[in-house]
C-alpha cells in the first residue's frame, strides 16, 4: 500500500482528496517534482529541494514546510510502502481560492508510487523521437502542464517514437520530460536555454567530467546530421541511448559506446547511494 502526505496529514493514498475549488483544477495552476530513493535513500535529495524551491518561488507558491520536516517525511512514508525503494511525487498547487484566481494558501501533496523502469531493450536498441515545433513555457519551472505531450500521443504512436524533441526556429531544447545529449568525438553537448535543469543532468554532467569536454549551450537541429550519438537522461530514463529522430538516424544507427558507458558510470554511482 502506498501512503502520503497531505498538508500535514499522512494516510494511505487512496483517502487522500483535494477539494474542487483548488486552483490545479480550476485553472491548472500547479508544479510538482518527481524522484526516486535508492537503497531507501532519496536520490540527490538537496538537488531537487533545491529545485522544488526555484519552482515554488517562479510561481509565487510559499513553501509551508521545510527542508529538513520535509525530509522526515519522506523516511516516514518509505517506511509505510514496505518497499525498499519508491519513487516519490510533490504536486504542488495553488490551493483553495474563492474568486478561483487568487492565491490565498497552497496545498502541498507527496506521494509514493511504485517505480515503473525503462524496458532493458530500449537500452540495447535504444529509442526513436519526433521534432514538434514547440518550447515550454516558463521552462525551467516544473509545472504540472503536459498537456502538448498528451495531445501529440496518437502522433508519437503513429511514427512508432517514444517521445518528443522539443525545437524553436531551429534550436533544440528537450523532450517532453527529459533532458538532451549529443555526442561528437570526446566532446558532451547539451542544451542550456529553455530547459528545465534536470538531477539526472545535473548527475551525468558531473560524472562526465574526467572524461569529456563538457558543453552547456544552444544547440541547433543542424548539429544533428554530425553527431556521433544522442541519448536522453531523467529519473526514470538514467541515460537512455536516442537512436533516430524522426527520420534521422543518428550515428550508425546503434547504441554507441558513450551512452552506454555513462549508462554503467551511473549505475555504478546509484548502486552505493
Amino acid at each position: 500500500m502506498h501512503y502520503g502526505y497531505f498538508n500535514g496529514t499522512i494516510a494511505p493514498t487512496d483517502q487522500l482528496a483535494v477539494g474542487v475549488t483548488d486552483l490545479g483544477l480550476l485553472r491548472g495552476y500547479g508544479l510538482f517534482d518527481y524522484f526516486l530513493t535508492y537503497n531507501g535513500r532519496p536520490f540527490q535529495w538537496d538537488w531537487y529541494w533545491e529545485r522544488f524551491q526555484n519552482s515554488a518561488t517562479r510561481m509565487h507558491l510559499p513553501l509551508l514546510i521545510g527542508k529538513e520536516e520535509t525530509y522526515a517525511v519522506l523516511m516516514d512514508l518509505i517506511e509505510r510502502s514496505g518497499s525498499v525503494d519508491v519513487a516519490f511525487r510533490f504536486v504542488m498547487t495553488g490551493g483553495y481560492s474563492a474568486d478561483s484566481i487568487s492565491i490565498e494558501r497552497p496545498n502541498l501533496l507527496i506521494l509514493t508510487e511504485d517505480i515503473h523502469p525503462v524496458p532493458s531493450i530500449q537500452y540495447e536498441q535504444g529509442i526513436k523521437v519526433i521534432l514538434d515545433d514547440y518550447v515550454r513555457e516558463m521552462a525551467e519551472v516544473k509545472s504540472t502542464d503536459y498537456k502538448r505531450v498528451i495531445l501529440m500521443a496518437e502522433a508519437i504512436r503513429a511514427a512508432r517514437a517514444s517521445d518528443l524533441l522539443y525545437q524553436k526556429g531551429g534550436e533544440i531544447s528537450e523532450l517532453s520530460r527529459s533532458n538532451f545529449f549529443i555526442v561528437k568525438g570526446e566532446r558532451l553537448i547539451t542544451p542550456d536555454r529553455h530547459v528545465l535543469r534536470g538531477i539526472t543532468r545535473r548527475t551525468v554532467i558531473q560524472l562526465a567530467q574526467t572524461d569529456f569536454k563538457v558543453e552547456e549551450r544552444p544547440v541547433l537541429l543542424s548539429e544533428l546530421y554530425d553527431a556521433d550519438e544522442a541519448f536522453t537522461t531523467s529519473s526514470t530514463k538514467k541515460v537512455l541511448p536516442i537512436t533516430q529522430i524522426g527520420e534521422l538516424t543518428i550515428g550508425d544507427g546503434h547504441v554507441g559506446p558513450k551512452a552506454t558507458f555513462l549508462l554503467e558510470r551511473f549505475n555504478d554511482f546509484i548502486k552505493n547511494w
